[in-house]
């Protein structure tokens, strides 16, 4: 028995990776977050597959529910949204796991800011711009920031910044990052990206709020901000310049 955990990707059933898909289809028990994994996802699992929705339920019950499956000998799909290594709570299941001597695996998936910049046309590391990604979020209800993690310490690189799980004080963001950025600096809101209802903001760190008064969103969103954001670049990368010296071209 194993409990197999795997990243379900932003939200479109087709970016789930195929060994994700493989792992799925075999597994008797899924359990999932129901508020942010599509229910199409789910018809990939067999038939008579008994299916979990953890959005109610807290960490001792998520383990009873490992103990119960390991004690009969059933493998568990844990499906969780985006990617395992970013804000999954993951890290803590498997305290559980290995305090059960449970085994398991972990698959990873296609992160939202991945998702998200690909849908509005963008690469994230614009050379002699940005060459940095930090994905940080700012202190909530389930965590605080660590002291050194302050947004504005990472403001000062003038870098690519991706917030997650802060849609809900984006004035605030705005307010800490304006002096950093500017207020002409490109901002994009991003919600439910690959999803149906996917919704997209783009505009500049002085247009943004009232963008959001106008068209609301109030959860599963990502702010990400900086200059690497503009449509204005015009530098190229040196790796594919006519001189550029490459291991395998012919000379």
């Amino acid at each position: 028995m194993t409990v197999h955990f795997i990243g379900a990707g932003p939200g479109a059933a087709d970016l789930l990776t195929l060994r994700g898909y493989k792992i799925l289809s075999e597994c008797k028990i899924c359990l999932y977050a129901g508020s942010i994994i599509p229910k199409e996802m789910l018809s990939f699992c067999p038939a008579n597959a008994t299916l979990i929705d953890t959005a109610a339920l807290d960490l001792d019950q998520i383990e009873a529910e490992y103990i119960k499956a390991h004690q009969a000998g059933l493998d568990i799909a844990r499906l969780h949204s985006g990617d395992l290594s970013l804000y999954s709570a993951v890290a803590e299941q498997i305290r559980r796991l290995k305090k059960n001597r449970i085994p398991y695996t972990l698959t990873p998936g296609v992160p939202a800011f991945s998702a998200a910049a690909s849908i509005i046309e963008k690469e994230l590391t614009i050379p002699e711009v940005a060459q940095s990604i930090v994905l940080t979020r700012i202190s909530g209800r389930a965590s605080t920031m660590p002291e050194k993690e302050k947004l504005e310490t990472y403001a000062q690189t003038g870098t690519t910044l991706i917030l997650h799980l802060a849609i809900h004080r984006l004035d605030e963001i705005v307010e800490r990052l304006v002096p950093y950025y500017g207020k002409t600096c490109p901002i994009v809101v991003a919600a439910r990206v690959t999803w149906p209802n996917e919704h997209i903001l783009q505009g500049t760190l002085e247009t943004i709020i009232q963008q959001l008064q106008r068209n609301p969103i109030e959860r599963t969103a990502l702010i990400m901000v900086g200059p690497a954001l503009s449509n204005e670049h015009s530098q190229e990368s040196a790796l594919y310049r006519p001189n550029y010296h490459r291991r395998f071209k012919e000379y």
